[in-house]
């Protein structure tokens, strides 16, 4: 696979031919399975709660079964420490890939096979079974990412995972409406399982990664307990690390709160299936697309900093399409220049801030590390948007709610550029790089 793809890279132009190294095309493949699971609990399970009836505050409440993302920092570990019986042979990255893989593609099937008419418990236990099996996958991927990756392809590599993520997301949603329309949702998510293919596929051609640090087996309690807090204080003894804890906590909280109740607002502006998955989901994986091509420069030209603050920018203003799109009503035109902007920001944003947060992780405690960043980013937002977001459409209406998560966003902003300014970006990140050469050497894997 290496010798092919060299050649074929080869004939590209220069500048393309690090989008075709081994380590972003995989980065792209994991990211494609990455993406799905979320789209199915998202977006997909919005529209088929809000077409069957289901009362806003209790289909924003479902969004609490994102919530399993957020915690997965607890277990974590386990993926960094555990050795699994049988598949354990194939190195810890890759056998817990595929225990992933199986574990998704079954919660998938069974949220597909159950409806409301089960009762909303049994859809909600669903779904968080979905949630719980996703975050555990997105534990391996992202750690596997991060370790195939070297650090020059960070922007690369990150820009290529929010291709596929996109991607995956995109083909879950659009193909899950379009079957369900004449097949029913069974079969829709059945199909939809298979997208954790691609991800098993890249444990199986590419094996473990060569910057994977052995993992220090827990023998004991007091080393169990070393196992399990050790990443978080490693990171917490950093400096200024509480300060980009604050920050990862802060800046995507507007955006969350946006994106998980659009579907609500195409619901009552009346926008049908064919015209969700025609703007929403076909328009805006082009606008997506875009958008991290656009990041993707930014970084290389214009550094990690100052792209980041003005993704940061974008994506707090672009949450004022949404609120135009509400006091305009239903205009297939304004709708694709709303997700147009809204993608575009957000593709900008998922290739320069992941790539932020990837060089935070240290590579001894790479999937516990990206865990707790990748988690903290939207644990507000998925709360808020859970316990009070229907309730607050319903007290004061669209408009206002998405000018407030405008509002809300800002604070990541200012957060954002001060650090900068008191030199705690650059600090924090050279202390990482500081503790991976130290750590490198003895405890690199093979």
């Amino acid at each position: 696979m290496t010798f092919s793809i060299s050649r074929w890279r080869d004939t590209l132009p220069l500048s393309l031919r690090p989008y075709a190294e081994s380590a972003p095309l995989a980065a792209l493949l994991l990211g494609i399975s990455s993406g799905f699971p979320y789209a199915m609990i998202g977006a997909t399970l919005t529209t088929r709660l809000a077409q069957d009836g289901i009362t806003k505050r209790t289909v924003t409440a479902f969004s609490l079964a994102f919530l399993v993302y957020n915690f997965k920092f607890l277990w974590a570990p386990l993926v960094d420490q555990a050795r699994l019986p049988l598949l354990g042979r194939f190195g810890q990255r890759v056998s817990w890939l595929w225990l992933a893989s199986a574990l998704v593609a079954a919660a998938t099937i069974f949220l597909g096979l159950v409806t409301p008419a089960d009762g909303l418990p049994l859809m909600a236990f669903a779904a968080i079974a979905l949630g719980a099996a996703g975050a555990t996958f997105d534990i391996v991927i992202d750690a596997y990412r991060i370790e195939l990756l070297s650090p020059e392809q960070l922007g690369v590599g990150s820009g290529m995972s929010q291709y596929g993520w996109r991607i995956g997301s995109v083909t879950a949603g659009s193909l899950a409406l379009l079957v369900a329309a004449d097949a029913g949702w069974a079969l829709a998510y059945g199909l939809c399982a298979l997208l954790v293919l691609p991800a098993a596929a890249v444990g199986l051609l590419m094996g473990e990664p060569l910057r994977r640090r052995a993992p220090i087996i827990a023998k004991g309690f007091s080393q169990t307990v070393a196992a399990v807090f050790g990443p978080l204080a490693e990171f917490f003894r950093r400096r200024g690390a509480l300060l980009v804890l604050l920050f990862v906590l802060l800046h995507k909280i507007g955006d969350t709160l946006a994106n998980l109740t659009l579907r609500l607002l195409l619901n009552d502006l009346q926008f049908t299936n064919d015209e969700i998955a025609k703007y929403d989901v076909g328009f805006g994986f082009i606008a997506y697309l875009i958008g991290i091509f656009i990041g993707g420069i930014l970084y290389a030209r214009l550094g990690l900093k100052r792209s980041v603050l003005i993704a940061l920018v974008l994506m707090a203003v672009s949450n004022l399409s949404f609120a135009a799109l509400a006091a305009i009503g239903h205009s297939p035109w304004f709708l694709a220049f709303t997700i147009g902007f809204e993608n575009i920001a957000s593709g900008i944003g998922g290739v320069v801030i992941v790539a932020y947060l990837s060089a935070l992780c240290s590579l001894n405690f790479t999937a516990t590390q990206f865990a707790l960043l990748s988690a903290a980013a939207s644990i507000v937002g998925r709360v808020l948007t859970g316990s009070t977001a229907g309730a607050m459409i319903e007290a004061f209406g669209y408009v206002e709610f998405y000018v407030l998560t405008t509002l809300i966003a800002l604070p990541g902003v200012f957060l954002f550029a001060w650090m900068w300014r008191a030199g705690l970006i650059d600090s924090s990140i050279a202390d990482n790089e500081r503790a991976n050469a130290e750590s490198a050497g003895p405890n690199q894997s093979a």
